[in-house]
């Protein structure tokens, strides 16, 4: 008798995942390593569970074809924990959505190697959830591929069950069956091939290898493989490997979806299939729909190959008649799903996890007809229509005029301004003959038809055409980024150029590109100069997610960020008050506790430990590296520095110095405590821990700093209020306040300030006002409003506030007996372009950033022969 393994948490689960053990000792899946049984599968999935802990909690898992990834997978499902499955190739996509959607447990690879990579790290980063989920949502997929986009697909457990079982129905999955891992786990069609097989006790050979690599067949041989799947990429590679040609006698079945197969190539692998005696499936789906809504029947194939062909078994159709299919005849309308697979809805936000259903059917955004043997045809995309000079073009249309006319291989995209075509290179035709076909058929000029020839098309890491690409091929490559642009092409070269990256994709976020405090001022201003505001979290946002309002901002009126405000009127509050133009101090110790803020946003994000103490290291240096050259530069012009103070040790070794010496406490209290934060976060426990109670460590390290704050530890005597040790809790305490997400949060660190500032600055009351004025503006509004001109001189002071402090001390005394207001303005100019350049210099002395390797599409797994 098998047993049924534990009820899942409140009774929610996926049917197929938590009935693993019902298939006994029958090989679940087959990998380079070896197999695995169900019944072990089973067990590990249990144990996984297990790990995951009590309660319903939100699970971020990097996909991956590999038996760990899967284990991860089943056992959240299986347990009743909401997944939230991303490309585990795509790191930049990791980092935007734990950014966006702050998961509860995040599973990390393990240290094994090949498809079976051993037992996942499983991190928790908090106990329990900080999110309300709706009892039926189950699975949380991004409808854009490789991106971060925070708008996701919420997927239930009937939308699972419903989809597996209709595509194991018409598919007439056998438990003999064995289908490759052709595609990426966190790619619907792919996970619909994991599921149905799953659902029918068939095998999974589970390989990240690709089509085009020998050993992959090799395994799909040994593994006695019977089916395979792939989008239209796929059977490129396939003809490029001699697929015809080879011996696959288990073979039973081969599916196609992501994309259209040209009608040519249908009936090809049709026949072929015919021949070789297994079947052709060609499929229509969206995420939206659970992965599948149509399938053409294979006996039908030859016949009509250019239709999707009947709803899948429990889903329907039906046309609803748009604007766009004026003129395209009576019977072509905008194709609608029905059925238990379609989505709950989408989600943009954690709040939304909350939801129930909020669609029920599916407007697919595709125009199709019904031809008379009861089968629907796809005729163009809703969407895609651009109107250039008054005429409604459909670039589908043009994609297909061109293959089934003149046999060429084209992807075309556009806008209102004119059409982009990417064309594979044929012998005879060039741009202009191409564009002379467009313009004849379509009546748009030559100016706006842009045609490129290429020696393939761009694709998405999924296969599937990559559109973005084709349009950024009619954008100049030394294009600046245009005066109030807002567009995702303009803001890309606008982060390519502040953050010095050659990789800056829509698909980027400011944080995992590597931004920092240094550059964050600068792309705040601008994003807000061009967006006409700034849009909230815009630092964990997609580039392509950023979006002007519908009405821009009138007149001058603009927001300015809180830390940014901070960073300006402290600089200029230090250098005012050491010239004794006026007396207000306290700036120093609130940019201590404005840089711990900026640590925690910007350094502490998502990415690998090893990845953060990289970056840490990076931001130390660029704070250290312009201090030391400046340094060294001031001795030879006669300062009273010494080696010490080029070394960033003089804080260190005489800590009761008051002379000219002591000026540089504040950079090298800033380093200390930088390297201190480093060392800790370099430990796997901390880091841990970091990630676990992201508040409540801060608020400890706030704790342990007091204890020096109030001298209730024995340390040699120092200077109190300029010394790394004694000033530390104040950048901790900026780091509690960026991790305060809750009113109670930030009430605790409001009320830890307003307890231990005051004494700090004995009989100076108004430092320790200002202090705590800005700190609870930093805490309490994150934004402050403002004008467009008030933004420029503030990002340029705040940008700049590192160097201005470094040289003032030499600089204000040049012109402090002929004009004190004339040595201030001086002091803040001179830093500003000692901050540009040795920025530029930066630029020029480092490599540049290495170029991301290109990938092969998933024609068949990540890794390219």
């Amino acid at each position: 008798m098998t047993l049924l393994p534990t009820p899942p948490i409140g009774g929610h689960a996926l049917p197929l995942a938590h009935g693993l053990a019902l298939h006994g000792d029958r090989t679940a899946l087959v990998t380079a390593e070896g197999e695995v049984s169900y019944g072990e599968l089973a067990r590990r999935v249990a144990d996984t569970a297990r790990r995951l802990g009590p309660g319903r909690r939100l699970v971020l898992l990097p996909g991956a074809n590999t038996v760990g990834a899967l284990v991860v997978h089943l056992a959240a499902l299986s347990a009743g924990h909401p997944v939230l499955l991303v490309p585990g190739d795509h790191p930049e996509a990791v980092a935007a959505l734990t950014a966006a959607y702050d998961p509860d447990v995040v599973a990390h690879p393990g240290s094994g190697s090949g498809s079976d990579s051993g037992e996942w790290r499983i991190e928790e980063r908090r106990s329990g959830s900080a999110h309300s989920f709706h009892p039926d949502l189950a699975l949380l997929l991004s409808t854009s591929g490789s991106t971060g986009s925070p708008k996701l697909v919420r997927l239930s457990y009937d939308n699972l069950q419903a989809n597996a079982e209709s595509i194991a129905t018409y598919l007439g999955i056998r438990d003999t069956d064995r289908a490759a891992t052709t595609l990426p786990m966190h790619y619907c069609y792919g996970l619909s091939v994991v599921h149905s097989h799953l659902l029918r006790g068939a095998g999974l050979v589970l390989t990240e290898l690709s089509v085009a690599d020998a050993c992959f067949w090799d395994l799909f041989r040994t593994a006695r493989g019977t089916a395979l799947a792939g989008v239209p990429y796929t059977f490129d590679l396939l003809d490029r490997v001699g697929f015809a040609e080879m011996d696959l006698p288990h073979l039973r079945y081969v599916t196609q979806a992501g994309g259209r197969l040209a009608p040519e190539r249908v009936t090809h692998y049709a026949e072929l299939g015919q021949r070789r005696g297994w079947d052709l499936f060609v499929m229509y789906g969206q995420t939206e729909a659970t992965a599948r809504m149509a399938y053409l029947p294979p006996e039908l194939a030859t016949a009509h190959p250019g239709t999707i062909g009947v709803p899948v078994p429990g889903g329907s159709f039906s046309l609803e008649a748009v604007d766009e299919t004026s003129g395209s005849g009576a019977d072509v309308g905008e194709l609608v799903y029905a059925g238990p697979n379609v989505m709950l809805g989408y989600a943009h936000t954690p709040d939304d996890l909350a939801l129930g259903r909020t669609v029920d059917t599916l407007r697919t955004g595709d125009l199709a007809r019904r031809t008379d043997a009861g089968l629907y045809e796809i005729v163009g995309r809703r969407s895609r229509f651009v109107k250039i000079l008054g005429l409604r073009i459909d670039p589908q249309q043009v994609e297909t005029m061109l293959e089934s006319r003149h046999g060429l291989t084209v992807l075309c995209a556009g806008d209102d301004e004119g059409l982009a075509l990417a064309v594979v290179r044929e012998p005879r035709w060039d741009e202009r003959r191409i564009r002379r076909r467009v313009m004849e058929e379509f009546g748009l000029p030559a100016r706006a038809i842009h045609v490129h020839l290429l020696p393939e098309l761009p694709r998405l890491p999924t296969g599937k055409p990559d559109y973005q690409a084709v349009r950024a091929l009619s954008r100049p490559h030394d294009a600046g980024v245009l005066p109030g642009g807002a567009g995702p092409d303009d803001l890309c070269a606008l982060y390519a150029r502040i953050l010095d990256r050659t990789d800056v994709t829509p698909d980027s976020t400011f944080v995992a590109l590597g931004g920092d405090s240094l550059s964050y001022v600068e792309m705040s201003l601008q994003l807000e100069e061009r967006l006409g505001h700034l849009p909230t979290s815009w630092h964990t946002t997609p580039i392509s997610e950023l979006r002007a309002p519908e009405r821009k901002n009138r007149g001058g009126r603009r927001s300015l960020e809180t830390s940014v405000a901070l960073r300006a009127v402290a600089i200029v509050c230090i250098v005012g008050s050491h010239i004794q133009l006026f007396e207000l101090r306290g700036g120093a110790h609130l940019l201590l506790a404005v840089a711990g803020f900026n640590f925690a946003r910007f350094l502490l994000t998502s990415a690998e430990r090893r990845e953060r103490v990289r970056r840490t290291g990076r931001s130390i240096a660029r704070i250290a590296l312009p201090c030391v050259a400046w340094t060294a530069f001031a001795i030879l012009i006669g300062a009273d520095y010494d080696i010490n103070n080029v070394l960033l040790l003089h804080n260190a070794l005489f800590p009761q110095d008051t002379g000219p010496r002591i000026h540089l406490w504040f950079v090298e209290a800033l380093v200390y405590i930088l390297l201190a934060t480093l060392a800790l976060l370099a430990l796997p426990s901390l880091d841990r821990a970091e990630r676990r109670f992201p508040y409540g460590l801060p608020v400890a390290l706030v704790a342990l700093g007091l204890l020096t704050r109030y001298e209730l530890v024995g340390l040699p005597e120092r200077a109190h209020i300029t010394d790394a040790v004694t000033v530390f809790w104040l950048f901790a305490l900026g780091w509690a306040a960026a991790r305060a997400r809750t009113t109670p949060h930030r009430l605790l660190v409001t009320l830890a300030a307003l307890a231990t500032v005051p004494g700090f600055f004995p009989g100076e009351p108004r430092r320790e006002a200002f202090v705590l004025i800005g700190f609870v503006l930093l805490v309490w509004f994150p934004t402050l409003p403002s004008h467009h001109r008030i933004n420029q001189v503030a990002g340029l002071l705040a940008a700049s506030s590192l160097s201005i402090y470094l040289t003032h001390w030499q600089i204000y005394p040049i012109l402090d007996d002929v004009s004190k207001p004339l040595s201030l303005v001086t002091a803040l100019l001179f830093g500003i372009a000692y901050a540009k350049g040795a920025d530029r210099l930066t630029r020029r002395l480092q490599p540049l950033p290495r170029l991301a390797a290109l990938r092969t599409a998933w024609g068949g797994g990540h890794r390219t022969p």
